[in-house]
Parts: structure tokens; C-alpha cells; sequence
């Protein structure tokens, strides 16, 4: 007590601000303890037996495809490939005794000819399914590190498509059949990027379609709550797959990045938890809480900072000199 009344006036003031912060991080801290200590729900009693899984081939989606069987889900498997797919569902088969049923459909092509009669084919599917489990995972960040004129029209439209356009129509396929069974999840893969961070240049078009998918995801939580449909945004930061690739070296530290396999069991333990935006992950929960105590304007800086050497980085890989020099069978870092 007496070491306290003789400390500067700017050390109590600093360490108030610390008490009034940690005192606001506890509860939600505690909050989050409490729903990660709860016994595993049965998702099938509580959902439908079947679930729809967009982008299940790799990274994300084939994580949470693997354990949503490993619950004993039966799996709708969406993907534009169906050579990938028709792996993809083997390998679940083959460690899990569950159905799955797959369905080609190429996401940037929604709202065309070819994408009207994808979405036909995947509306016919679950009419005829009791599929209480919905995951819009498919997304894109291609293009990525660049400034918004540097891009063709074409491919932010191709991002839109995808990260957007495309789970509001899968999102409104799959819900006529939850609404007649009264029950249902619907899960939309969001991002930090838009959520947890004050701003994210360089990846602006991918952050801005990410928080579409956050509100889509808030608004659909209030219209269909009361009518046993759970609708959540998942918002996580990095997860270690290719796609995470495709960003600063800063965002990939192995201290806060989990495997695909490592978030996939806390994303599908957390369907009907909570609010409807959340952050599964411990690591990344941590990481938000974080941020919320650094200023907009550190963040901007950092941000832009660590994605302008990034940016730069990938430019002088893709140099002819770069390219002449390179060992053959060495890629440059992919951005998907």
C-alpha cells in the first residue's frame, strides 16, 4: 500500500486502465470456459441427420467434413471438382460409417445458366434429406496483396460471387427444408479479417465480402431463432492451410495458428453456442481480446505495413529475374 501512494500518478493510471480491462475480459473469458466445458451435443438429435458442407476438399472444409462425419453426420459434399470430391468422400467413408452424396457445383458461377442448374441439382438433393446441419465454408482471397485498381474486374467479381453470392443462395436452398422440420444450423465461415481487425488493405475486397457474411449471418440469427434455427458466423484468424498462404508472414505466427484439424473440432463443437458471431478457437479468442486493446490507427499502420512487404515480396517472385533464378521445382507462394 505504501509502495502505491508513492507511485507516479502515471503508473495508477496505467494500472487502472489495466484492472477496468481485465475486469471486462474475465466474464467473457469465463463465458467461453463455460461453453467449452460443456458435454459434446448430440448434433443429429438436436439437428437432422445430414449436413451440407460447401469447400469440403481441402483446408477448413475438409477438416469440418471430417469430424461432422466423425459426429455421425451423414454429409453433402459441395465442390466444383468432382475428382476431389469423389476423394474426399471416400476418405470420410473409410473412417466413418456415414452416407455422403456429392454435388458439383462451380460457386463463381452462380446466378449463370450453369450455376442455376448446379443449385437445381443441390436444391433436389436435400428436399429429398433430413439435413439439419448447413456449413457455407467455400471462400476465396484470390486476388490478395494488392491495391483495388491492380485487379481485373473479373476476378473481384469472381470473389464476390463465391464469398458472398453464394452463400446467400445456398443459405436460402437449404433452408425451406429446416423450416418445415423446425430445427437446423446454419454455419457461415466469416473472417477476422473484417471482424477482429480495425481494417485490412491490400485484402480489402476479401474483408468487405467477409462482413457481409457477418451481418447476413446476425440478421438471419434474429429472423429465424424462434423458429429452431440456429444461424452463427464463425469469424476465425489464421488456420494453417493454403489459403493462409496467401497472407503476411505476420498473420501466420505457429503460436496462433491452428492445424485445420485443431479448429475444425473447436468450429463444429461450437455450432448453437453463443452469439451469433463467434470466435471458436482459444488462440484466436485470445488474439481478439488483443486487439480490442490496440488503437485503430496502430492497427491500420501495422497492417498496411506488414501487407505492403508482402505485396512486395510476391511481386519480386513473380520477376523474370526471380523466375530465371529460382530452383527448378520451387513455386512461388500461392494466394487461393
Amino acid at each position: 500500500m505504501a509502495y502505491l501512494q508513492q507511485a507516479p500518478a502515471w503508473f495508477l493510471w496505467l494500472a487502472s486502465l489495466g484492472a477496468l480491462y481485465v475486469s471486462a475480459f474475465l466474464p467473457r473469458l469465463l463465458v467461453y470456459l463455460t461453453h467449452c466445458l460443456r458435454r459434446p451435443e448430440d448434433l443429429r438429435l438436436r439437428y437432422g441427420t445430414w449436413a451440407v458442407v460447401t469447400g469440403p476438399t481441402s483446408g477448413i472444409g475438409r477438416s469440418v467434413a471430417l469430424e461432422l462425419a466423425r459426429r455421425g453426420l451423414n454429409l453433402v459434399l459441395v465442390d466444383l471438382d468432382a475428382a476431389n470430391l469423389h476423394e474426399v468422400s471416400g476418405t470420410i467413408m473409410s473412417r466413418h460409417a456415414v452416407q455422403t452424396m456429392a454435388v458439383v457445383f462451380d460457386l463463381s458461377l452462380v446466378s449463370t445458366r450453369k450455376g442455376d442448374e448446379a443449385l437445381r441439382r443441390l436444391r433436389d438433393a436435400v428436399k429429398k434429406l433430413d439435413v439439419g446441419i448447413l456449413v457455407n465454408n467455400a471462400g476465396i482471397a484470390k486476388p490478395g496483396a494488392v491495391f483495388l485498381h491492380e485487379a481485373d474486374v473479373e476476378a473481384w467479381v469472381r470473389m464476390i460471387r463465391v464469398n458472398l453470392w453464394a452463400v446467400t443462395e445456398v443459405t436460402a436452398a437449404v433452408l425451406p427444408g429446416m423450416l418445415r422440420r423446425g430445427r437446423g444450423a446454419i454455419v457461415n465461415m466469416g473472417s477476422a479479417s473484417s471482424e477482429g481487425i480495425n481494417s485490412f488493405p491490400l485484402h480489402t475486397m476479401y474483408s468487405a465480402t467477409k462482413r457481409y457474411v457477418a451481418q447476413f449471418s446476425r440478421s438471419l440469427y434474429v429472423e429465424y431463432k424462434s423458429k429452431g434455427i440456429d444461424v452463427q458466423c464463425q469469424a476465425p484468424f489464421f488456420v494453417s492451410t493454403t489459403m493462409a498462404s496467401g497472407f503476411a508472414a505476420a498473420w501466420r505466427s505457429s503460436a496462433l495458428v491452428p492445424t485445420a484439424d485443431t479448429y475444425a473440432r473447436a468450429a463444429v463443437g461450437w455450432i448453437g453456442k453463443g452469439s451469433p458471431l463467434c470466435v471458436p478457437n482459444l488462440r484466436h479468442r485470445l488474439l481478439g481480446w488483443y486487439l480490442a486493446a490496440v488503437p485503430g490507427g496502430v492497427q491500420d499502420w501495422f497492417c498496411l505495413r506488414e501487407n505492403l512487404r508482402h505485396r512486395k515480396m510476391l511481386r519480386s517472385a513473380r520477376s523474370p529475374r526471380a523466375s530465371a533464378c529460382r530452383p527448378h521445382g520451387h513455386g512461388i507462394p500461392s494466394i487461393e
